[in-house]
C-alpha cells in the first residue's frame, strides 16, 4: 500500500474515531456518577450487577477506541503506518461492537428500573438488534468488491 493511501486511510480512521470517542467518553463519565445519585440504593442486586457490567463495557469501549491514538503516540516517526492502519481498524471495529453491547446493556438497565424485567429484555435485545441491523447487516447487504490488500 502506498504512503498516500496509508495516510488517507489513517486520517479517515481518526476522523471516525473522533465521533465515537466523544460519545463513549460522555457515556463513561455519566455512568461513573450513577452510584452517587440518591436512587442508586434502590437498585436490586441484579440491577447493580447489570450496572457494573455496563460500566465496564463502557470503559472497555473507551480503551478500544482510544487505542489507535495511543499506538500512534508510541510509534510516532517509526515508519509503522501500515501496522497502525491495520491495528487501528481492528480496534475501531471491536470498539464499535463493544459500544453496541454497552448501549444495549444501558437500555436494558434503564427499562428494568423503570418498567420491569420482561420489558427490559425486549428493549435491550431490540436495541442490540437495531445496532446489528444498521451497523452490520446494512453494509454487508450493500456488498461490493473486497477491499484492496496491497
Amino acid at each position: 500500500m502506498d504512503a498516500e493511501r496509508l495516510t488517507r486511510n489513517w486520517d479517515e480512521l481518526l476522523q471516525e474515531l473522533r465521533v465515537v470517542q466523544t460519545g463513549t467518553q460522555i457515556l463513561t463519565g455519566f455512568l461513573l456518577t450513577v452510584p452517587f445519585s440518591s436512587r442508586f440504593e434502590d437498585l436490586t442486586d441484579q440491577q447493580r450487577l447489570i450496572y457494573l457490567a455496563v460500566l465496564m463495557g463502557s470503559v472497555v469501549t473507551t480503551t478500544l477506541v482510544l487505542a489507535p491514538v495511543a499506538f500512534h503516540r508510541m510509534l510516532f516517526r517509526r515508519r509503522q503506518r501500515p501496522w497502525l492502519v491495520e491495528a487501528g481498524n481492528v480496534f475501531a471495529r471491536a470498539g464499535l461492537g463493544m459500544l453496541a453491547l454497552t448501549s444495549a446493556g444501558a437500555v436494558l438497565l434503564v427499562f428494568d428500573v423503570v418498567v420491569g424485567r420482561p420489558w427490559s429484555y425486549a428493549a435491550g435485545l431490540s436495541t442490540l438488534g437495531l445496532f446489528l441491523a444498521v451497523w452490520l447487516a446494512l453494509p454487508l447487504l450493500r456488498g461490493g468488491p473486497p477491499p484492496d490488500r496491497d
